[in-house]
């Protein structure tokens, strides 16, 4: 009898879309599935193990006689469902919520198909992995991760190792040993090698398989681990297994396992920043969807429309398929990266149609509009005040030929509010149609009512913010920026009375790079190859297309009450920049638009931010978390914000749609382009890309990029940042409608009574009898909050850890809120 055994993990790493498109992906999986069909009916004792649920959904639909083989098969025991994910998505650029829908969408489909409820997640293949997704798969029941990237890995302590994430979670995990597959026929070999270097473990894990493009097991394979199991008999038991068997075996040891509680990152940094017109087009989703379904959350518990449950799951699973980890991180095809962009479109599409249904139902009860009063209806869906800066569009009643301007008055209860006229999308030259900005703070997730009337004056209010001495001096009582007019940069920014950037700042450079777009071959961008430089007012009139005289390359171009906004123009190589700069006249926050019209090849184009901070550490957001980012020029990858901070003054950092970035040297450098090749990387000394015709280059053309930079004493400002990266990416949404008058007047759906907890997500349950209410604590230093529900009548004390997420069902009927599991389970369900 052997006392150590070697479970043998069989498997097919079918890529859904990578040097193919997704049809292909399908057959790969059709054919494949069928095959290991097959290997289960004719093998006794053997175990095929897949996961992602759209794999399951293809053959479902082409080929059903097989899912009911499949069906079968699991029933027997003879065809395991791993992982129990949608898919296996790059796993650091998705949100948490993403996640908690990864596992959802996954979860709820194999209980409804196969009845199984997977323990242990799988992302083999995912190019690096977030700390936070500990205490996700730890409250949504996983008591166990397998992953392989990063390849190597160094300061990982062990192959088997208890992974430590916020709030105390942890879970046990496996780094794949040796590649998650095998060559045709080589699996004996693989086998026989990991026993020489292994054979004294006493419980060991090893994949087999062909990979990346079906496969998976053959006769061949089969016929000789046959062997392998008569021939290792009492020495070693050889057996076909589960990753829930190898991990309930594992948890012998559990108390030996080394313990690590950081990030499995980097790997493949040039995925951080490739395909950039994806990666935005995803935060858009991400943050529309979850916008979205708040709006229709707080519309349907107030009976004001049904919830659209079907057609929402519908959005979602677009998002959850382009996050995939060869979408995402942008490195497949160019044919798959117009597939990818046209599904995030046909998510956005019916997001936008959902949010409008939503917006329309929340507008219900709004008072008619007086004469000559133009409404502007803005709906909150945070269950906090949201301070900002809001824009919105609408036409006047009638044509104005008159040599007049007519200037737009926000009104707020009958009273004036800081607003200013701005130049609007469209470019009819004619004081027709109007775009106002207007300062104001919204109530929570509530529809909050505005309303226009026109003063006439003799034009359009003239800039009064001039140049002197070479510089544009921006300075309130908060405030102060000062920006050089011959580099069109940032040389001041003081905040509260500090000084945090150095001069030069908010300069677009070019650094080093190379045709591949993961670049596996470096942790790092350091090398500056070159820099922006301002237009000289005859080359930036012509890029900037004016034909009636010479422009300055900075230049003023909006100025009122609310913010001045200055531009500049600048260029490098054959690539352009048109970079805007809004100042608030109250406030420390400074929107920065880069408008890029990028044409370089092997090289990455970073926004460089130097400051005069002294020794701070660097931070990002990340899946329900914060994590420390390196401050070694090592590029990093974090979500919706970055910061800097010192322990006394901080500054912060909000983006709408990047995630690579490096620091070193009190130099923050956000990633903002590359110009690799499509789906190309090093094959031994031959050249990356083949050298005997053009090829076209990822992120050629136009982009835009927005960002929010803030400043200020380190406490308060690392506490604000969290809700203010929600709000300026969950925007509130602005419309001008003329409401009917009638109706229940909508009333906030909740309310959370504290500056720091965010509301996560809030959607209606799974079963649709009740809504979820998922909070969590960004700072790390925990929280008290109390929820509030007040058309139902409820009232929850909520006391949450550091980095804490927890769950909530909230019956508006019944007037009950109760905590729950993270996949909307029973606490005491997830901890069996």
């Amino acid at each position: 009898m052997s006392n150590r055994r070697l479970h043998l993990l069989s498997n097919a790493h079918l890529d859904p879309v990578w040097q193919w498109e997704w049809e292909e992906g399908a057959a790969a999986a059709v054919s494949t599935f069928r095959a290991a069909a097959e290997f289960c009916e004719e093998f006794g004792g053997y175990v095929f193990n897949h996961n992602e649920v759209i794999l399951y959904q293809w053959v479902e639909e082409y080929e059903p006689e097989l899912f009911r083989r499949i069906q079968q098969l699991v029933a027997e025991g003879k065809w395991h469902i791993m992982g129990g994910w949608y898919l296996q998505p790059d796993c650091n650029m998705p949100s948490g919520e993403s996640f908690v829908r990864q596992i959802l969408h996954g979860r709820t489909y194999f209980l409804e198909k196969f009845g199984v409820r997977p323990t242990t997640a799988i992302n083999f293949d995912s190019f690096g992995h977030t700390r936070g997704l500990v205490q996700i798969l730890q409250q949504a029941g996983y008591d166990s991760y397998i992953f392989m990237r990063p390849d190597s890995f160094p300061t990982l302590p062990a192959q088997d190792f208890i992974w430590e994430g916020y709030n105390g979670s942890s879970v046990m995990a496996h780094k794949v040993h040796s590649g998650y597959n095998s060559l045709l026929g080589k699996a004996g070999e693989k086998i026989e090698a990991w026993l020489a270097e292994h054979g004294d473990a006493p419980v060991s894990l090893l994949l087999w398989g062909v990979g990346n493009h079906g496969g998976g097991p053959s006769r061949v394979d089969l016929r000789r681990i046959a062997e392998l199991q008569r021939d290792y008999a009492g020495r070693t038991e050889i057996v076909h297994s589960t990753p829930e068997r190898y991990f309930a075996e594992l948890a012998q040891y559990a108390d030996q396992l080394p313990r690590y509680d950081g990030d499995l990152n980097p790997r493949f940094v040039g995925c951080y920043t490739s395909m950039i017109r994806i990666k935005q087009k995803h935060r858009q989703l991400e943050n529309e969807w979850l916008a979205t379904e708040k709006m229709l959350s707080a519309a349907s518990a107030q009976g004001l429309m049904s919830y659209p449950a079907e057609e929402l799951r519908g959005a979602v699973d677009d998002l959850l398929m382009a996050q995939f980890h060869d979408i995402l991180p942008g490195t497949s095809i160019q044919p798959a990266e117009e597939a990818s962009l046209r599904l995030l479109d046909h998510g956005l599409e019916r997001i936008a149609r959902l949010r409008a249904r939503a917006f329309f139902a929340l507008a219900s009860g709004q008072a008619k509009a007086r004469e000559k009063h133009y409404p502007v209806l803005v709906y909150n869906p945070h269950p906090y005040p949201v301070k900002g800066h809001f824009a919105c569009e609408f036409m006047l009643e009638d044509q104005n030929w008159a040599q007049q301007f007519s200037l737009p008055v926000v009104l707020r209860d009958g009273r004036r509010i800081p607003s200013q006229p701005e130049k609007e999308h469209s470019n009819l030259n004619l004081d027709w149609r109007k775009r106002v900005v207007f300062e104001a703070e919204l109530a929570p997730m509530s529809m909050n009512r505005f309303d226009c009337v026109m003063e006439m004056l003799e034009s359009k209010p003239a800039p009064q913010l001039a140049e002197q001495d070479g510089r544009y001096v921006f300075q309130t009582e908060e405030l102060r920026v000062v920006i050089n007019s011959g580099t069109g940069l940032i040389d001041e920014y003081v905040a509260g009375g500090v000084s945090f950037l150095r001069p030069g700042a908010c300069a677009p450079i070019v650094v080093e790079d190379n045709e591949d777009p993961w670049r596996m071959d470096v942790d790092a961008f350091p090398n500056v190859i070159g820099e922006f430089r301002l237009l000289s007012p005859e080359k930036g009139t012509a890029f900037s297309g004016v034909k009636q005289g010479l422009l300055p390359s900075v230049r003023v171009i909006e100025d009122g009450d609310v913010r001045t906004v200055i531009e500049a123009v600048l260029d490098y190589g054959d690539s352009f920049i048109c970079q805007t700069y809004r100042l608030p006249k109250r406030g420390t926050e400074v929107e920065i638009e880069v408008r890029v019209y990028w044409n370089e090849k092997d090289a990455m184009l970073k926004l460089a931010v130097p400051t005069l901070l002294e020794s701070p550490i660097y931070l990002g957001q990340t899946a329900y978390g914060v994590t420390e980012l390196p401050g070694n020029r090592q590029e990093a990858v974090a979500q919706r914000w970055v910061a800097l901070d010192s322990g006394e003054q901080a500054l912060t950092c909000i983006n709408n749609g990047i995630y690579g970035s490096d620091y070193a040297d009190g130099e923050l450098r956000l990633s903002l382009l590359r110009g690799a090749g499509y789906c190309a990387h090093p094959i031994e000394d031959r050249p990356i890309l083949v050298q005997d015709r053009f090829l076209p280059r990822i992120d050629q053309g136009e982009r835009k990029f927005m960002f929010w930079l803030n400043a200020g004493q380190s406490t308060p400002r690392m506490e604000a940042v969290d809700r203010e990266a929600t709000a300026r990416n969950e925007q509130p949404y602005a419309l001008s409608f003329f409401p009917s008058g009638t109706g229940q007047l909508a009333q906030p759906v909740l309310v959370l009574e504290d500056e720091v907890v965010q509301l996560a997500a809030f959607k209606q349950a799974e079963d649709g009898a009740a809504y979820i209410a998922r909070l969590f604590e960004p700072t790390g230093r925990g929280a008290c909050t109390v929820l509030r529900a007040p058309t139902a009548g409820l009232e929850l004390e909520v006391e949450l850890a550091g980095f804490e997420v927890a769950t909530f069902r909230l019956d508006m009927t019944l007037g009950k809120i109760e905590r729950i599991g993270l996949c909307e389970e029973p606490i005491n369900f997830q901890k069996r």
